[in-house]
């Protein structure tokens, strides 16, 4: 036989070593697909034989700082079909839709439907599903499940926000912290034919979701409370668009209470208000209808900015004292007017009756704002630009809650010209949010420290276990602490003989300041709008919490003093008694507690004549107007005629006009006691009828009203 020539050789050779090639190329694939990728094709192969439904989590718990839960998770059920399975469809639709209140044709429709399982329906009742259950339907399944549920109903909602079906936070902490809440889902899963049909063996298995972590709030269910009490009574008493109050402790920045009215309910975040809202939504687009739930949502505290007026003017004066370009011996006088900016004339409230000649402690008992537009020019535009950015106006004041809004500051002290620096030393021209207006307060009450604000103290897993803390956090030092305490004693003047009065505790050192401020709507002032505010701290001498009430667009009667300061008065002296802080009263008020007046009834009297006769029984008044003469007519008054009060109490008198409407309160289950008390608060007259708690009102509850209208109750056992 004739040996292979060469090239018959190198031809073997080549074929051979493709062949090794191919080899070795196989051999290395199915090393890599048997042992490198095992995992991965396993699950591929899962997933073509398997279905699987995934089983929520049960979020953490939502908890008060002593405990109260404020949102929890309940057990609910999910119904689901494999309907490969279900051998009589027809029939089981009926049984399955009689027992669920659903369309027979839309349950027909999905256990039909050519999916490997199809959801029925979500959050079923226990007594739905053990009948369900009892059918005995083979490829219908009902599982437990995770439904967010929030117990005391419109409570907090602003806080603690909302969930959707899936569980996923929305809004407010349950959004901020829903990683942490969530947990891990499970998952439910069933072994199928390529036709769907669930296979004999391996049967399902389940794996069981693991609970997220529960949060543990700053929020004190008792201040909470307190807080969401007084501003609903301010919403009603005021005819107002919203009104927001916020309670902090001030040396750790703890949200104690936020609430803002009008509300919502967390567990139906969607639904309208009340009738009237009701009617308006009823055939919106949808994407109108967001824009309402989305406004509705909207957390005033954080995400609404505002001319602080008034209030502002404690960061002027703080800034003078800190700088040393005012001291408490500098004077300032005031003729009503400063006219000495080119093309500008700005006025003091009290341009009608001038302050004259005051110090710098009168100034701010005065609101006097000729005073602290020349004290706002000693600071300079400079420095004022840089307490304005060390309080934290201009940015986030990174409090656990997504929507903050950093407000509005000059950017520079380029832009910041002559008549700027006028308006922004007593609170306009500039844009701020109410959280950032309570670290003001807070600032001064703690000896100087900006402190960032906190709603959340620490996670838990189930069994109470510490898992991450959230410490109070310093965000800079704003001013020194002798600088803070002379603020303080001011701010006590304010209250105990300034324009503050309304806010006076007998016992308690109350220091705060008023403020009243044109509302900007559009870039524009909008005639007739205001913003009535009122900023605390209590006690001035050893502040326990600061305290900021924010009422937005009140009716009638407009000034920070008179509407906002009775709101101050009841969160304060609610909150104090519960922390059980001893009031310390001084001689003068210890004899005005063992003395009680009788108020009089001064409607309908000239100023003059009602003044003098509350003067003569040691009662003192405020009116907020600006023109009064001696013909002034006392319309109305508060507190009413008959009720007892201390010798020195403040009685509010409204002359000339009363608010032109109010908002009609909602009476209904409340007892003949209960409603003759709210009606007889508001001034209104009515008719009752029947006997037992109200069962029907008109006008009906939100309606606008007239002082003269006469309110028809009708009571039912």
């Amino acid at each position: 036989m004739r040996s292979p020539n060469k090239s018959t050789k190198n031809r073997l050779r080549f074929v051979l070593g493709v062949v090794v090639i191919v080899v070795l190329g196989l051999t290395g694939r199915l090393l890599y697909l048997q042992v490198f990728n095992n995992d991965e094709l396993k699950k591929g192969a899962l997933e073509q034989w398997t279905k699987g439904i995934d089983i929520k989590s049960n979020r953490g718990i939502i908890y008060d700082r002593k405990g109260k839960k404020l949102a929890v998770s309940v057990t609910a059920y999910t119904v689901w079909a494999t309907p490969a399975d279900i051998k009589d469809a027809e029939g089981s639709a009926k049984s399955i839709a009689e027992i669920l209140e659903m369309d027979e044709q839309e349950v027909y429709e999905k256990i039909t439907k050519n999916t490997s399982v199809e959801k029925i329906k979500q959050w079923i009742s226990r007594e739905d599903a053990l009948e369900l259950r009892k059918l005995g339907i083979r490829g219908l399944t009902i599982i437990d499940d995770s439904k967010r549920y929030y117990p005391y109903g419109n409570f907090a909602s602003y806080i603690l926000g909302f969930t959707d079906v899936d569980n996923n936070g929305l809004d407010g902490i349950e959004k901020t912290f829903d990683k942490y809440l969530a947990g891990i889902p499970g998952k439910w899963v069933k072994t199928t034919d390529a036709a769907n049909r669930q296979l004999p063996y391996d049967g399902e298995k389940i794996y069981d979701a693991e609970d997220g972590l529960s949060a543990v709030l700053t929020i004190d269910e008792i201040i909470q409370h307190f807080a969401e009490k007084a501003a609903e009574k301010a919403l009603l008493d005021n005819g107002a668009k919203n009104v927001s109050i916020i309670v902090m402790d001030p040396f750790t920045g703890d949200i104690l209470g936020l609430a803002n009215k009008p509300d919502f309910d967390p567990n139906t975040p969607r639904e309208p208000l009340d009738d009237k809202q009701k009617e308006e939504w009823g055939n919106l687009p949808t994407d109108q209808l967001q824009n309402k739930w989305y406004n509705m949502w909207r957390n005033f505290a954080i995400s609404d900015i505002y001319e602080p007026g008034s209030t502002f003017k404690v960061v002027t004066a703080a800034a003078a004292l800190e700088e040393g370009s005012a001291n408490l011996n500098t004077h300032y006088f005031c003729n009503g007017f400063v006219r000495d900016i080119k093309g500008v004339e700005l006025k003091c409230a009290s341009w009608y009756n001038p302050h004259g000649d005051q110090d710098f402690r009168e100034a701010i008992n005065n609101s006097c704002n000729v005073a602290f537009v020349n004290m706002g020019r000693q600071v300079g535009k400079e420095n004022m630009l840089k307490y304005i950015k060390a309080f934290g106006f201009g940015e986030k004041s990174g409090i656990d809650l997504l929507g903050e809004q950093p407000g509005i500051i000059p950017a520079n002290t380029d832009v910041i010209k002559e008549v700027n620096l006028a308006t922004m030393s007593y609170g306009h021209g500039i844009a701020v949010t109410p959280i950032q207006m309570i670290n003001v307060f807070s600032t001064i009450a703690n000896g100087g420290n900006l402190m960032k604000p906190r709603l959340v103290k620490e996670l838990i897993d189930h069994e109470g276990k510490v898992i991450n803390t959230f410490p109070p956090e310093v965000k800079r030092k704003v001013l020194s602490d002798k600088t803070a305490e002379t603020m303080r004693d001011l701010l006590e003047s304010v209250v105990a003989e300034g324009t503050g009065k309304r806010a006076y505790i007998p016992g308690y050192r109350v220091g705060g300041k008023t403020g009243t401020a044109f509302k900007i709507i559009d870039g524009r002032y909008a005639n007739g709008k205001y913003i009535a505010s009122f900023g605390a701290i209590a006690p001035a001498d050893d502040p326990k919490i600061a305290v900021l009430v924010i009422i937005d667009e009140p009716s009638g009667v407009y000034y920070g003093g008179t509407i906002a300061g009775p709101v101050v008065y009841s969160i304060i002296n609610d909150t104090l008694n519960y922390l059980e802080v001893e009031p310390v009263f001084t001689d003068e008020e210890l004899e005005a507690i063992e003395e009680k007046i009788v108020v009089p009834d001064v409607r309908n009297k000239k100023i003059s004549e009602g003044g003098k006769l509350l003067a003569d029984l040691g009662l003192r008044y405020t009116t907020e107007y600006q023109e009064i003469t001696t013909e002034s007519v006392i319309l109305d008054q508060f507190p009413l005629p008959g009720v007892e009060v201390l010798k020195g109490s403040i009685i509010d008198l409204y002359l000339n006009k009363r608010p032109s409407a109010m908002i009609m309160p909602d009476l209904l289950g409340k007892t003949k006691d209960e409603v003759m008390i709210t009606l007889d608060e508001l001034n209104l007259q009515y008719t009752l009828n029947g006997s037992g708690k109200a069962t029907g009102q008109n006008p009906a509850p939100g309606e606008k009203i007239s002082g003269e209208v006469n309110i028809v109750v009708d009571f039912s056992n």
